[in-house]
């Protein structure tokens, strides 16, 4: 297929004259010659509708030109600059340096472009003693640094999918660069733009597309992309980007999948030292599935298998996104000992109309760790997910399994809907009584704040933004440095998240108290630039920045 705007879309009649002279002694001459004013005039009455057959009008969920406007609109990379506090003081517990990650392509996208696409860019605010930092830098991905080279897209937006035949011409352009070498896929083709962590004195850029990047943060405020990490050639192609980090043994679990050939999940652990120590392929199962998050305990590893599915053959046949719904396909959850060595050791339980698309946490009961109870987000109308995100409702559930009789229960913690839920981060995989969420208008768009009490079972405080100003994750921060996590209230601390004021354009850094009944407002940091909407982040503390 010739793009449209190659030469040979333009007029022919260059060409065609040509073409005669070159032709002019063979007998064919007059066939070459209608055949070339069929050509112009076919060209001439039809362009339209070629247009609309080869490149038809994308859905408004995968228009680029729809999507990336006000502030989901892409913006430049800024060094280091610093920023006034506009209210209040930054407390001595944020000494470090708050990371949020997100999509922010470099390159007008060629073809169709979901708002979960887009090359990652991290907005840091580098935080001492009071004063503040920002920086917005991309993370220089293999596909970042290839396009920038090439100085246009090069990298078909898989998860958008194909609607039209430019979009399968696309992918085989992209096919044949792999072919002469141009293009190495075992390099990556990720955009690290969906969260971070901070492991084994490392920060890692994620993407569950790829493998993570290593990121440094220079005493200066600056963030540089130090390479992907392959933990030793252990890991292939690509990991999830909701890894957990236990912070009683300092192990990190997580898993992968795969959307072409079994196995299509497989699980992992790393040790505190960052070698990964395990690798269980589990089989049943059968077909590829959207599984973004999971959770551990003490003992288990827990992860949904939702209806949401993955059809890699709606690529090849111009049927949009992979991402499908299965009505026919009961969501369950798979419970497995998180140091199993056989898949035999898993328990499957169905769990009908469950889709759990982030697990904020799980732990075993007081005395039994049989007993599991997992908190997770869970999306109502998840058919919606991909086309139509906004008429999709997020409710909070905890849900309780019974590994001893097979029972399940749960209970519907709020009636708002809400995302993007965090916790104390020294409770990951131990029974923890607070979660933070963003109260989800339209995700990534945040329009305040939610606490809720898990033992309670429902709100306990909140905070919502001034009318047409929007925030994200809300994470949380430990007040007291000086004393060990374990020591402190479990919500003694704070919640920051950047917020974006959409009728001046202009964006900020919040702190919240998290203990009080209002989630006050501690601190305001106003940043040189506007911060699109996003996705995860993550707090690094000072004395571990100094080891990264």
């Amino acid at each position: 297929m010739v793009a449209l705007d190659s030469p040979l879309s333009t007029p022919l009649h260059h060409h065609s004259r040509s073409k005669s002279r070159c032709i002019k002694q063979k007998k064919t001459n007059y066939y070459w010659t209608e055949l070339s004013a069929k050509s112009l005039s076919l060209q001439a009455t039809n362009s339209s509708l070629i247009k609309t057959l080869f490149m038809p009008p994308h859905h408004s969920s995968v228009d680029p030109k729809q999507i990336l406007t006000g502030n989901f609109a892409p913006v430049d990379e800024i060094p280091p600059t610093e920023c006034p506090v506009v209210d209040g003081e930054l407390p001595p517990s944020l000494n470090g340096v708050y990371i949020r990650n997100g999509p922010n392509p470099q390159h007008q996208p060629h073809g169709p472009y979901h708002q979960f696409e887009g090359d990652g860019m991290l907005h840091s605010l580098r935080i001492s003693h009071g004063c503040a930092t920002f920086c917005s830098r991309y993370v220089k991905t293999y596909k970042y640094s290839l396009e920038q080279k090439l100085g246009s897209p090069a990298f078909p937006n898989f998860l958008s999918g194909f609607y039209s035949f430019a979009d399968i011409a696309r992918c085989a352009a992209f096919i044949g660069r792999i072919v002469t070498g141009e293009i190495k896929p075992r390099k990556g083709f990720g955009s690290a733009n969906t969260s971070l962590t901070f492991f084994a004195n490392k920060i890692f850029a994620l993407c569950e597309s790829d493998l993570p990047y290593v990121i440094h943060l220079t005493p200066e405020g600056d963030v540089q992309t130090i390479g992907r990490f392959e933990f030793e050639k252990k890991l292939f192609m690509n990991m999830t980007a909701h890894p957990k980090v236990d912070a009683s043994t300092g192990e990190m679990f997580a898993f992968r999948c795969s959307l072409v050939v079994p196995p299509f999940l497989t699980l992992f652990h790393f040790d505190v030292n960052g070698t990964k120590v395990s690798n269980l392929p589990i089989f049943s199962v059968q077909r590829p599935t959207f599984i973004h998050d999971f959770a551990i305990t003490k003992r288990y590893t827990v992860f949904a298998e939702t209806q949401l599915v993955m059809k890699p053959i709606k690529l090849v046949m111009a049927r949009g996104t992979p991402l499908d719904f299965d009505p026919d396909k009961v969501p369950r959850i798979g419970v497995i000992p998180r140091y199993a060595t056989s898949e035999s050791e898993i328990r499957w339980f169905s769990v009908p109309g469950f889709n759990a698309m982030h697990i904020i946490n799980a732990w075993g009961e007081d005395h039994d760790e049989n007993v599991i109870n997992l908190l997770a987000t869970n999306g109502l109308s998840i058919e919606h997910f991909f086309h139509e995100l906004e008429t999709v409702h997020f409710s909070v559930e905890k849900v309780r399994i019974d590994m001893r009789d097979g029972s399940v229960s749960r209970a519907t913690l709020s009636p708002t809907s809400l995302e993007f839920g965090r916790i104390n981060l020294t409770y990951v995989g131990r029974k923890s009584r607070y979660a933070y969420f963003g109260v989800a208008d339209q995700v990534p768009k945040m329009s305040g704040v939610v606490k809720l009490d898990l033992e309670l079972g429902r709100e306990v405080s909140s905070r919502f933004y001034e009318p047409g100003c929007f925030g994200g994750e809300p994470f949380f921060v430990a007040r007291d440095v000086s004393v060990p996590d374990d020591q402190l209230d479990e919500d003694d601390g704070y919640l920051v998240s950047y917020v974006h004021d959409e009728s001046t354009g202009e964006s900020k850094f919040m702190v919240m108290d998290a203990k009080s009944p209002n989630l006050d407002v501690v601190a305001a940091v106003k940043l040189p630039q506007r911060v699109p909407y996003g996705f995860h982040g993550h707090f690094v503390r000072e004395k571990d920045l100094t080891e990264n």
